[in-house]
């Protein structure tokens, strides 16, 4: 009953002076709301990375070639001819941990559909690159081992390329020239949308590797490998083996550097939460400065409501009221300032999180720890900042506060 009567004499001298007490919360209201607010979007943020590149394909590793280095000039990752049709088959073979392997032969071309034209990259890959890449066939057929062997021309085209050469018409079994190769088109890719950097993944032509590798490019170069480790817990082993094997088939020595580099789905994940996190941290430690000033102007503003209510404090010590009891009664009044602004900051994070999330596209998630964290540390400011006035309160003489004019 004691502490209900605190807290009911702390509220109405709160809302005797609301627009004051409203002021005076409006530090904790903003420092709280914007570490909501960026809290929020960078979780959301980085949840819509990892869907991003989890739709890239599952458990994916990315085996490049390496860096041709001529008179000490090295033209960087993917400009030497270090890898080969042969690598690819060899990780389909033999390695438990690796569930596929596709090569990629990669051709930026003009393709042209009856009168409709489009520029588009055309990857040439092998059958198992669906399963590598989470990819789905919503119509007709991807292409077969035997397509590979026969160098078929056929090919499978993205959502974006079949609207933009067909218009609505069906493209199944109809032909299409890149660079003046006919191929009959098989099938349509389901949709997946754009990457965390605005690729638009449906904006590709799926062909055999091999009628890539021989019709449409030189015939020789393989610049990268996709591979598909069998679990999320198998990505190291997976990564030691192909090292392992490419390693042996390329013939280098111990003391040699790899002519190749491997790239994994968990690193991707990784450096890009390593950037959003160390962003939402950045602009959350400056919206907590304003919680620092909310705070102060707490401390102000109790002083203040100390040195008001002078004469109370001497009459309440005057009846019988203990020093702490005066403490007690100024820090909970402290505390329900900063827990109300605290309150009224989360709702106001929140709602312009969600409305920047909507404007910008963004994906907001709300963690309940990051609620009642907010809730903890406003009461925690209260308490801290408030704990001065309150003390200088209970410190008071009797008879000099009743005197206070």
């Amino acid at each position: 009953m004691k502490w209900l009567k605190f807290v009911r004499v702390a509220l109405k001298s709160i809302a005797r002076n609301r627009l004051r007490s409203l002021l005076t919360m409006l530090g904790i209201i903003i420092g709280v709301g914007s570490v909501i607010c960026l809290i929020s979007l960078g979780k959301g943020s980085q949840a819509d990375i990892r869907r991003q590149v989890d739709s890239m394909g599952t458990n994916l590793l990315i085996i490049r070639s390496g860096s041709a280095s001529r008179r000490g000039v090295h033209g960087g990752a993917g400009t030497e001819d270090s890898l080969s049709m042969a690598d690819a088959r060899a990780l389909n073979n033999g390695l438990p941990s690796v569930a596929a392997a596709s090569p990629v032969i990669s051709v930026n071309a003009q393709v042209i559909a009856g009168a409709a034209n489009w520029h588009t990259r055309i990857l040439g890959v092998s059958p198992d690159y669906p399963l590598i890449r989470n990819l789905e066939v919503t119509r007709g057929a991807f292409f077969s081992g035997r397509d590979i062997k026969v160098k078929s021309k056929v090919a499978v085209l993205g959502r974006t390329v079949a609207d933009e050469l067909f218009s609505g018409r069906e493209p199944l079994g109809t032909r299409i020239r890149i660079r003046n190769v006919p191929f009959k088109v098989t099938g349509i890719l389901a949709s997946k949308g754009q990457t965390a950097m605005g690729t638009d993944q449906d904006d590709v032509i799926l062909v055999p590797s091999t009628t890539a590798l021989y019709r449409l490019s030189d015939g020789k170069t393989v610049r990268t490998i996709m591979a598909s480790a069998g679990s999320p817990e198998a990505m190291d082993r997976a990564i030691a083996e192909i090292r392992e094997l490419l390693r042996a088939r390329h013939r280098l020595r111990q003391d040699e550097r790899d002519d190749f580099r491997i790239r994994s789905q968990t690193e991707i994940i990784s450096m890009a939460t390593r950037i959003t996190g160390s962003l939402t941290l950045l602009l959350s430690a400056v919206a907590g400065v304003s919680l620092l000033v909310g705070g102060i102007g707490i401390m102000n503003i109790m002083l203040v409501t100390v040195t008001e209510r002078t004469r109370e404090i001497g009459i309440r010590m005057a009846v019988g009221a203990r020093a702490r009891d005066i403490l007690t009664q100024f820090l909970i009044e402290a505390m329900i300032l900063s827990i109300l602004g605290g309150g009224l900051g989360i709702v106001l994070g929140l709602g312009i999180a969600f409305a920047l999330g909507r404007i910008m596209g963004t994906s907001v998630v709300v963690e309940p720890g990051i609620i009642l964290m907010a809730v903890l540390f406003s009461a925690g400011v209260g308490m801290f900042f408030g704990f001065y006035p309150a003390r200088k309160a209970a410190a008071m003489s009797p008879i000099n506060a009743l005197k206070y004019e």
